[in-house]
């Protein structure tokens, strides 16, 4: 079973750290014994590959030139062939261990990211772009499993290496060993230079590439739109420009990443070359044996080699940690909290509301809305009217506590909107956004989207009748079990909102929120929805948010609002005998209807 997020958080929010490699240990938790396995596994390896050498020098010491028989060939035969066997043994088991350990954490920070994002603020996906998020949960995410597989298991098995024959090579001689190690400096100094280049190169990378994602990811998602404006031009060049940018950014990378291995292998050559001059040397004056210098020879490359991969690996570490880093600013992004509040009533909620000179600021010092005042009684329509940026949406995105108003208060049944957990709120209230949004499941599936019960066939097409999708669905050939496109593409508009609409009331909260959700369909269907809406609408509460007159002509309240104020407030009867910003917007739309009436009597 996977693990709970309360788990997960338990687990990786503690990840968060200071220095990115105590980070990386800590995110390693529950999965340190497989590490420490995979490590020790290689170096049994490389211990079975070293006394391969030393047997080597046995065997042409003592049994080839010494001519001491009293261990026999078959028996050495056996142990060539025992080591071998013991070697690719402990590799094979460290390889298994190091993927367990690679997948297994980044299955649980997988998990986690995708968890800890949908729990973020609306403030937060508000000011971060879809591709960053995604490039994060997957490339970056994919980077530090590549860290953990490879980089973390090798750097273990590379310093299991040195040491061991290290050691071996101080029992062989110690002049030939101090001399294998000479150009250990350098090659240090070179990763450590090239680490930071290559930190700094890839962050850069990766940041494009975020961009390359969200400009893909907003095409794709408005195709529709860029083949109706004939802009595929446009959008090939703008890709273009942004890919262009990411190829100059990765030629770079790639170059930092590339000027290691000359440099590496020029010093390394010459470290072997000097080695085996100075030891074959010493065995011509007798200084060693033949054997001692045939298993130097061997033992040398496996000294100076996995130094030489210290170094790449090191220069690899730098997109591991920038990885862990850019995963770790989403870690360390505050989570909305749900359960946050000391009042939970023990019935329903009435929907009696009353906003006492209620303020909002998206950021300091940048007012939104400003002295909200209007009382709302249970059961009554609330309609809001006014230009885009007048602050209708993020009037009613208060009441569930999207956003908290930062000045006055709100009261809900007599209670500070603050004090009611996010949880329970939205679990009363009922959203139907202006911009429709279905999954690509099923339209059964959509519209029981968020309902957390077992729902019947019969409640599912009261919902759809209410929403006057009913009768649409059954013309499709699967009915209520088609599958709609990806965000609901082989819908039409209207009826991708009627959807959601009906969603929205089979949930059966006890208020509901219209965010000018008639705007996609036509009049007839308007008035066929909206005759619905005011029959089930009975005895919730209720917000409107509309720019058609029409929409909003039977509320109980009307509030007009302009630059984030309320700026005129009545009912229908009442507005349009005032002079006033209402009455200017009846008679536009009225002159309107009355030219289009015309227009169309002219043409029958």
């Amino acid at each position: 079973m996977p693990p709970s997020s309360h788990m997960l958080d338990l687990d990786l929010k503690s990840t968060i750290s200071h220095h990115r490699l105590a980070g990386i240990w800590k995110m390693m938790k529950g999965f340190r014994l497989r590490y420490i396995g995979a490590v020790t596994s290689l170096g049994l390896s490389a211990l079975a590959k070293t006394f391969t050498f030393l047997l080597l020098r046995y065997f042409v010491d003592t049994y080839l030139i010494q001519q001491d028989n009293r261990i026999g060939l078959p028996y050495i035969a056996l142990g060539f062939v025992g080591l071998a066997i013991l070697e690719g043994g402990f590799t094979f088991l460290s390889g298994v261990l190091s993927s367990q350990t690679a997948e297994g954490i980044t299955r649980r920070l997988r998990n986690y990211l995708y968890d800890h994002i949908q729990h973020l603020s609306f403030t937060y996906h508000s000011k971060t772009k879809t591709g960053e998020l995604i490039e994060r949960s997957t490339s970056d995410v994919d980077a530090l499993r590549r860290f953990f597989s490879d980089q973390a298991t090798n750097i273990g098995r590379i310093l299991m290496l040195f040491i061991i024959n290290f050691v071996t090579l101080l029992n062989l001689n110690v002049k030939l060993a101090w001399v294998s190690i000479i150009v250990i400096p350098f090659i240090l100094a070179v990763s450590i230079f090239l680490f930071k280049k290559v930190s700094s190169a890839y962050e850069s990378y990766q940041q494009q590439e975020a961009i390359l994602s969200t400009t893909l990811q907003e095409n794709l998602s408005g195709v529709r739109v860029v083949k109706a404006f004939s802009r595929q031009r446009y959008e090939m060049e703008k890709f273009e420009k942004d890919n262009w940018e990411k190829y100059t950014r990765g030629k770079k990378l790639l170059i930092m990443h590339s000027l290691f291995w000359p440099v590496s292998d020029i010093l390394c050559g010459a470290q072997l070359i000097a080695g085996y001059l100075i030891g074959a040397m010493m065995a011509i004056n007798g200084e060693i044996s033949v054997g001692t210098y045939l298993a130097y020879s061997g033992l040398v490359i496996y000294i100076i080699y996995p130094l030489r991969n210290l170094g790449r690996i090191i220069v690899q570490t730098s997109t591991g940690l920038v990885s862990y880093s850019r995963v770790m600013d989403i870690i360390k992004e505050k989570r909305e909290p749900l359960d946050q509040g000391d009042y939970t009533p023990q019935s329903n909620l009435r929907g009696d509301f009353a906003f006492l000179n209620v303020g909002f600021e998206y950021e300091p010092g940048d007012q939104t809305l400003a002295d909200i005042n209007f009382s709302v009684k249970p059961g009554q329509v609330i309609a809001l009217l006014g230009s885009t940026g007048s602050g209708k949406s993020t009037l009613v995105h208060l009441l569930p506590r999207f956003y908290e108003y930062t000045s006055g208060k709100i009261l809900l049944d007599g209670v500070e909107l603050n004090r009611y957990p996010r949880k329970f709120l939205r679990q009363q209230i009922g959203i139907v956004e202006q911009e429709p949004f279905l999954f690509s499941r099923t339209i059964r599936e959509n519209i029981t989207y968020g309902v957390g019960r077992e729902v019947s066939d019969e409640e599912v097409e009261q919902a759809a009748r209410a929403a006057a999708i009913h009768d649409v669905i059954l013309s499709f050939q699967e009915g209520y079990q088609t599958i709609v496109g990806e965000r609901g593409v082989t819908l039409s508009g209207g009826q991708k909102q009627r959807v959601t609409i009906a969603r929205t009331l089979l949930k059966n909260p006890r208020i509901l929120i219209l965010d000018d959700s008639t705007s996609s369909v036509d009049t007839e269907t308007e008035a066929e929805i909206r005759e619905a809406l005011w029959n089930l609408m009975r005895n919730r509460t209720t917000f409107i948010i509309a720019h058609r007159i029409q929409s909003v002509a039977d509320a109980d309240l009307i509030l007009v609002m302009d630059k984030g104020r309320i700026i005129q407030h009545g009912r229908h009867a009442d507005l349009i005998n005032q002079t006033g910003v209402y009455r200017e917007i009846f008679n536009i739309q009225a002159r309107i209807e009355d030219e289009l009436e015309k227009e169309l009597a002219s043409a029958g």
